[in-house]
């Protein structure tokens, strides 16, 4: 197939990350290097800055600053959670986008994010499809909940992963230094899946984590959990649990719409957060124990000090290889990772159709949670354990994380 020549367009969505810069940097890398792409574009706050010409010209920057960005935590390009309607229903955007596609010569359009972001890629790649605009549009995996469908694992996950089942450990280690007993509700984001919440079994695996472990994939029972918790309390004093933010009551509720009503995004996804808040009140007021809620919140997505070595070096490569795939024909597909059925963990890549992943969920498999549905298996250990591997790669300065500083020059004509 003959090289399609034209500009690139890459962007970010949906949260951030330890490695999502990492994936730019792949992106941005490979495609400084090619011939057939003769500008490189980076879209401010996603599908966002495509409608509003919010675009800044990549090969402005320093290589440096760009080789800086896999020690760079969150979106260097800022992020958006802005939901796309059907074409049909609501023809605008896709209009805007087409617009500004043609008007810049974007023949490449890299999207990086998870499952919402995968449908948003697929929506505007089959869109310009019909339109009979070529451009190949490949999505750029990214999500610390690990939920996207078909591929193995996702980059972010592995560092977020490794994130809380440190703090887990280091948490565990300072709440039994006193004469009186404490439980600690330690909460970890997942809104449906989770796959992070069982990160925190790593912790356990080497013998400083949660007794109990309550993931979203089971039904929680409050009675349960408490019944649980007395029965380790009264053994020793002392218990951790982890509990992911989004655990539901058999009849679908959340644990905070239990005091209360919570907010609904663009996507119509309930505001996570307040969990554990919640689950201590009532178990101090149960047990009449010492208890502490804790939410990690914010800090397990960008925690690049201790980022996976081979997180880093998976999404890298997950933009290296968009660019690869596009430049050989491929659109409408996403970059997936495989692993072989047995042996040594190994890196492997596969293009997935966008088709097979947009707003689908992987769930934590039954067969690895325990019958009692609080706590994981060691085939969970086995699975997340080569994931964690690996240093950070960080420039330091005074002792400090030294991160990308890119100048952003505007490429596009702002529209805001």
């Amino acid at each position: 197939m003959s090289a399609l020549k034209g500009n690139v367009m890459f962007g970010q969505s949906g949260g951030p990350s330890a490695v999502i810069n990492s994936s730019a940097a792949g992106v941005f890398t490979e495609a400084l290097k090619s011939d057939a792409m003769k500008n490189v574009y980076g879209a401010q706050h996603g599908i966002v800055g495509i409608l509003h010409e919010d675009f800044i010209d990549i090969r402005k920057e320093s290589p440096d600053e760009i080789a800086r960005l896999r020690g760079t935590p969150a979106s260097i390009l800022g992020s958006c959670r802005y939901k796309l309607e059907d074409a049909d229903k609501n023809p605008a955007d896709y209009e805007r986008l087409l617009e500004v596609f043609k008007k810049y010569d974007i023949r490449y359009f890299f999207y990086n994010g998870g499952n919402d972001s995968m449908d948003t890629c697929d929506k505007v790649s089959k869109y310009l499809q019909r339109a009979g605009y070529e451009c190949r549009v490949v999505g750029v995996p990214k999500t610390i909940d690990n939920d996207l469908a078909v591929t193995d694992h996702t980059p972010g996950y592995g560092s977020a992963a490794k994130f809380v089942a440190t703090t887990a450990m280091e948490v565990y280690l300072d709440s039994r230094v006193y004469d009186r007993g404490m439980v600690i509700v330690l909460e970890v984001m997942g809104r449906h899946a989770g796959w992070l919440t069982a990160a925190t079994a790593l912790a356990s695996a080497k013998g400083f984590g949660p007794e109990l472990i309550y993931l979203p994939e089971m039904p929680f029972h409050v009675d349960q959990m408490l019944n649980d918790v007395e029965r380790l309390y009264t053994r020793s004093q002392n218990v951790m649990i982890a509990v992911s933010e989004g655990v539901r009551t058999p009849d679908g509720k959340i644990i905070p719409e239990s005091i209360g009503t919570v907010e609904v995004d663009a996507f119509g996804h309930k505001q996570m957060g307040g969990t554990a808040s919640v689950l201590a009140g009532r178990i101090g007021q149960e047990l009449g124990c010492k208890v502490r809620g804790i939410e990690l919140s914010l800090l397990q997505r960008s925690a690049s000090h201790i980022a996976s070595g081979i997180d880093i070096d998976e999404a890298f490569l997950a933009g290296q290889e968009a660019v690869r795939a596009a430049l050989a024909g491929k659109t409408d597909v996403m970059v997936g990772f495989e692993r072989p059925a047995s042996g040594p963990y190994k890196t492997g890549i596969r293009l997935i159709p966008l088709e097979q992943v947009a707003n689908l969920e992987k769930m934590v498999p039954r067969a690895w949670i325990n019958e009692a549905g609080n706590h994981v298996l060691n085939p969970f250990i086995e699975y997340a354990l080569p994931l964690i591997q690996g240093e950070p790669q960080q420039d330091k300065e005074d002792s400090l994380p030294r991160f990308a500083r890119f100048k952003k020059i505007q490429a596009g004509n702002r529209d805001i």
